[in-house]
């Protein structure tokens, strides 16, 4: 079989060339919104490619081919239908698709714009409505768990995120809390955590054995962010640390996760946590990807809500609460144009 794809300003005319070049027997495969090729695509235009197959070369003296109208959706190698949706909001919703969100989360922001706010392509409008569909599984809450635990490889920021959230409660609200390093494994995180609570000015502990955060967790009267080791749940000594919260009444688990990891890696990380019962994500380092659509769709199909959106390193100024608004804006901050309808 020949498979070619081609690429052209519109379906219409993407399906003009698959007839002329593959012949009337063509079979096409999926259509898709891609970034155009040369200088048109680094200055953010995009155009439709087509892919398309024939089982044998074209034949000039055949009628004009049956290629069926309904297979030229805009989709990510899958046939969905649009139906329910009008022109304008389906264009919104094949650009959104085009731009890396998952076809289910597309059309459901699609169908909350009106016609107007979809012809008018309005970013403002885009924002607002991926906003109201992000309300139903926020996780930015404002309360406190008397426990907040946080969890995940090494290296994704786990220590700098509690002394961020930590460092911006005591500045915006004076709000009483502990810092807890429960990392028998690095002498190094302890001191960091250590010296971040000394600069903030609230009560340390490091807990370097499950007995001594059975201890520690005793002897809070407030609220403790707990740092805890970068390893897998399976490691021993790491599930011993942990099984202390098992116990407990007011656990809320963070799992944090670079918004740089690969989705494939990002599976295994939450099926490695999962045992951990984490009910809330936080990412870090968003400044350090080109987009981290990727990585939200996975996280939401999962169901979890995300708590923070870190971006740098700074304490306390690179981080936000994951609200609908900021995470909207953040999802809309990639390489690729302006969503508007056709």
């Amino acid at each position: 079989m020949h498979v070619k794809r081609l690429y052209r300003s519109t379906v219409r005319e993407a399906l003009a060339a698959a007839r002329q070049e593959l012949g009337p027997r063509a079979l096409v495969l999926s259509t898709e919104m891609v970034p155009a090729q040369g200088w048109r695509g680094w200055m953010g235009q995009r155009v439709v490619r087509l892919t398309a197959a024939a089982e044998r070369p074209p034949v000039e003296d055949l009628p004009a081919p049956a290629v069926s109208e309904e297979r030229t959706g805009v989709s990510d190698h899958r046939h969905v239908s649009l139906s329910n949706l009008s022109p304008a909001q389906a264009g919104i919703a094949a650009r959104l698709t085009a731009a890396g969100l998952s076809m289910i989360f597309a059309e459901s922001v699609a169908r909350r714009m009106t016609q107007a706010e979809c012809r008018g392509g309005s970013e403002a409008a885009l924002r607002r409505a991926l906003s109201t569909e992000l309300e139903s599984d926020r996780g930015d809450d404002d309360a406190f768990a008397r426990f907040e635990v946080f969890v995940g490889p090494p290296g994704v920021g786990k220590t700098t995120t509690i002394a961020k959230i930590a460092a911006q409660e005591r500045a915006a609200r004076r709000r009483p809390l502990n810092l807890v390093a429960a990392d028998g494994f690095r002498v190094g995180a302890i001191e960091q955590l250590r010296s971040y609570a000394n600069v903030i000015g609230v009560p340390f502990r490091a807990a370097r054995s499950a007995a001594e955060l059975d201890k520690t967790l005793d002897a809070s009267r407030q609220t403790a962010f707990i740092d805890t080791a970068g390893r897998s749940p399976a490691d021993a000594s790491f599930a011993e640390l942990f099984a202390v919260f098992a116990s407990r009444r007011g656990v809320r688990t963070h799992l944090v996760m670079a918004a740089d990891t690969s989705v494939a890696s990002a599976k295994r990380i939450l099926d490695r946590y999962a045992v951990l019962k984490p009910s809330r994500v936080v990412f870090t380092k968003i400044d350090e990807t080109d987009s981290i659509l990727p990585l939200f769709n996975l996280v939401h199909e999962q169901g979890l809500p995300m708590s923070y959106l870190a971006a740098g390193q700074r304490v306390p100024e690179d981080l936000q609460r994951a609200t609908p608004a900021a995470l909207a804006a953040a999802l809309l901050q990639e390489p690729s144009e302006a969503v508007t309808c056709h």
